[in-house]
């Protein structure tokens, strides 16, 4: 067996990771049955089904059918942008609710592309926030600050 997707056989070996992390995680919590689930039940077999998908995606490197490929050198710049962004606008949600804090989330990762576009980063924030708000804010009733508080909702 020859490794030839080694970007395959990374993802796949990150999958597993994750999902099996997951899943372990998952069982201090109370599983329940299908019938009644407890807090652990979804969590654990949404991990099982990422870790097997892994395996999937990982073995299938493995194959002599497989694209050969190899693994790009690794950019932190782009971990940091995409990990700001995240981290920035949890912090901000309760200040500046959340249709400018899930704009800014997008808008600020979509800098990570090597691509970046103002107007397409710009038009998505738009439309992930429309989607929250039907998703979220309609569909599910969650109650967040929607507008900043200096505003005065």
């Amino acid at each position: 067996m020859q490794l030839r997707n080694k970007q395959d056989f990374w993802s796949g070996v990150m999958f597993v990771a994750v999902g099996v992390g997951f899943a372990l995680v998952a069982t201090e919590y109370s599983m329940g049955t299908a019938a009644r689930m407890g807090p652990g039940y979804f969590p654990f077999w949404l991990g099982v089904c990422l870790a097997l998908l892994g395996a999937v995606v990982g073995l299938t490197a493995l194959s002599p059918k497989a694209e050969e490929t190899e693994v790009e050198k690794f950019d932190w710049k782009i971990v940091f942008v995409v990990i700001g962004s995240v981290a920035l606008s949890g912090s901000v949600l309760d200040f500046l609710g959340v249709y400018i804090s899930v704009f800014l989330l997008v808008f600020l990762s979509s800098m990570a592309s090597h691509i970046f576009n103002w107007k397409v980063a710009a038009l998505n924030g738009i439309f992930i926030v429309l989607f929250v708000w039907v998703a979220f804010i309609k569909g599910l009733g969650l109650i967040f600050p929607l507008w900043p508080s200096f505003l005065g909702n």
